[in-house]
This record gives C-alpha cells, sequence and structure tokens, in this order.
C-alpha cells in the first residue's frame, strides 16, 4: 500500500477516531486503526467493540491495500509534521511516514484480523430531525449518573410511546426528560451509553440518518458510519414518579435566579429558595460552620404564603445551561416532595434536600 494525503485532513480524521480506539492495551488490534485504499480515498476504522467510527479521506492512491497502525502513535507524528504533503506506505511487517527529509516506522497488525463490519445489518430506521434529536441528547446528558453500579443507569433511555419520543436520563437525584412529537413509527424502548452521546453531539450536527436494533444503534451521514452497542438493562419507571398536579406553578427570570444562584455558590452548593410574593430569596444551607450567604431580588410572584425548598444548585444550573428561553417555570407540590422545572419540552424533576 502506498499514497499520499494531506497533513492537516489527516490528522483532523485521526483525531476523531482517538476515542474508539483501545488505549488500554497496546497489545491488543483494537488500539489500531485500520486503513484501507479505496480508489481515491482511503477508508478508516477504529473500535474497541463496544463503540466504533468509520471514516474516509481524499488520497493520491499509489499502491492499493490495506494495514493496522497504532492509532495513538500515528496521530502524535502526524501532529508534528509540517503542512503539505505526506506519504504513507507499507512493507510486509511496518508502515512508514515520510515527508520531506523525516521517517517514521510504526510495527502492524495482520490487517485481515482486524474486526470485520460489526454492525448488524438487521436495523431499523428512525426518521427524526437531526438538530432536534442530537440537541436532546445534550440537554439530557448532565443527568446521566456514568458511575453508577447499576449500568442502566449509566446511559439515556430512547423510546417512543405514546405518539411521542422521550429522551430519558436520571442519577437518582433528579430526572431530565424531553418529549419530542415525530411521525408515528413502531414503539421501541433503548439506553444509549454517555460515551456513545458525547461523540455522537461531537461527530454529527446535519442530516444524519438514525438506525437501531436490539443491541446497537447506528448513525450515518455523507462523512461518517458510527455505531454503539447499547446497554442491556431495564430503565426505571419514570412515569410513576412524574407528579400527576402540581399546586404551585410560576414562572422565573433564568438570567436572574443564575446570577443568585452563583453568588451563593462562593460559599455553598447547596442552597435554600424561598419564592415569596413579591421577591425570590436565595441562602446557604450550612450545618457545619457559621459561613453564610443570601440574596435576593424583586419579582412578582404572587403567592400568599411563602414556600422554600433546599436544593443542590448544580441541578437547577444544569437545567438553566440548556435552555433558550429567557423565562422557565417551576412547579412545587410540598417542599419534601420533588420538585420540577421546565421550558417548553424539557423538564427536569429535583429531589430536595430535606
Amino acid at each position: 500500500m502506498k499514497f499520499h494525503v494531506n497533513k492537516n485532513h489527516f490528522e483532523i480524521i485521526l483525531n476523531h477516531l482517538q476515542p474508539f480506539l483501545d488505549k488500554k492495551d497496546s497489545s491488543q488490534i483494537t488500539s489500531h486503526i485500520y486503513l484501507e485504499t479505496k480508489e481515491e480515498k482511503l477508508q478508516l476504522k477504529a473500535t474497541d467493540y463496544e463503540i466504533g467510527l468509520e471514516t474516509k479521506v481524499d488520497i493520491k492512491k499509489e499502491i492499493d491495500g490495506n494495514a493496522t497502525v497504532n492509532g495513538k502513535k500515528i496521530l502524535e507524528i502526524v501532529k508534528r509534521l509540517k503542512e503539505g504533503e505526506i506519504t504513507i506506505e507499507t512493507d510486509s511487517q511496518n508502515l512508514h511516514i515520510k515527508q520531506g527529509k523525516s521517517k517514521f516506522k510504526l510495527p502492524m497488525f495482520d490487517a485481515n484480523e482486524y474486526p470485520k463490519n460489526i454492525v448488524d445489518k438487521n436495523i431499523t430506521e428512525i426518521h427524526f430531525d437531526t438538530s432536534s434529536f442530537i440537541q436532546s441528547l445534550k440537554k439530557i446528558t448532565p443527568a446521566i449518573d456514568s458511575t453508577n453500579q447499576k449500568p442502566e443507569l449509566t446511559g439515556a433511555l430512547l423510546e417512543f410511546k405514546d405518539y411521542s419520543f422521550h429522551f430519558v436520563a436520571t442519577d437518582t437525584r433528579r430526572l431530565a426528560l424531553i418529549k419530542q412529537d415525530i411521525q408515528s413509527i413502531e414503539s421501541f424502548s433503548i439506553i444509549l451509553p454517555k460515551k456513545a452521546i458525547s461523540e455522537i453531539s461531537k461527530l454529527f450536527s446535519e442530516n444524519i440518518k438514525i438506525f437501531y436494533n436490539e443491541t446497537q444503534l447506528i448513525i450515518e451521514n455523507e462523512y461518517y458510519s458510527f455505531f454503539t452497542r447499547l446497554i442491556n438493562g431495564r430503565f426505571p419507571d419514570y412515569q410513576k414518579i412524574l407528579p400527576k398536579e402540581l399546586k404551585i406553578q410560576l414562572q422565573l427570570p433564568k438570567d436572574k435566579v443564575i446570577e443568585a444562584i452563583r453568588l451563593i455558590n462562593s460559599l455553598s452548593q447547596k442552597i435554600k429558595i424561598t419564592l415569596r410574593e413579591s421577591e425570590v430569596f436565595f441562602e446557604t444551607i450550612s450545618i457545619e460552620n457559621s459561613e453564610q450567604a443570601q440574596t435576593q431580588f424583586e419579582y412578582q410572584t404572587n403567592i400568599k404564603e411563602e414556600i422554600s425548598i433546599g436544593v443542590d444548585s448544580r441541578h437547577i444550573l444544569d437545567f438553566l445551561a440548556q435552555i433558550d428561553t429567557n423565562i422557565f417555570e417551576i412547579c412545587i407540590n410540598e417542599v419534601t416532595t420533588p420538585f420540577i422545572v421546565k421550558s417548553e419540552n424539557f423538564l427536569t424533576l429535583i429531589l430536595p434536600i430535606n
């Protein structure tokens, strides 16, 4: 195999493939990137079996062939080369990288042993607006608990039911939910790993095709083909914990709430919010020392009897960071029961601090 490739274009592609490599054990073939020339394109693949990416880059081909190369090491080399063209060729055991008077040699695995196409072709397509799909995943991601001992809570639930598509995530202290109305499709429910969501958000922005089956989710566009294995588990029945009725529902200004919370956060992440008839009051919750912070802003809530809730402020800030409007809604039943913050079709159910 021998070809010439633009250094900058090649570096971008190699960077995109890094999260899909097995970096724990360089003796494994999954620590390598697979390379194969096809006409005037170079096809590249990386996978650790759980998640994978295929892509391609324009080249000037001299000799057809395929190879593998350590993904981390080839990126480190390419990053240090000058702008311009790089020549890559292989012999029976090594891959050679050349530019000007600089030469590098890296060992290869047998390319024929690289994992074949591990995407199951028995898949169903989901027709969904790309922007809405990506933005919904981003909004619920902060509520995913990637360290939870229960695998099903380390990802996000995607399901279609009741004529709407639900995106759900929970870390057991809060639950984020988005409902999107889409064309009727067959009901389904899958759990998508947090790492997969992170990579989807980085790689894709428009014009994607989405496919799934019982074990995999596949996303494709003109440049990339991405796959991830799904989490095998039963997601909690979140519908049971969503309150059917809400005693207090009022709108609050996002910018003023963020400003007030950040002031209190200078001393404590745990805060108490008190809603009064004509103001919203914020203060620290502290039992360890005498430190205290307070602030407030005037706002007509029309609440006749004040109500106070203790909360981990990060949960509210995470929600507010994801909404586009400057007004959001807070919904409360009792001070000891979960309350809701919501904007349009996005809500977060939060457990209070007693």
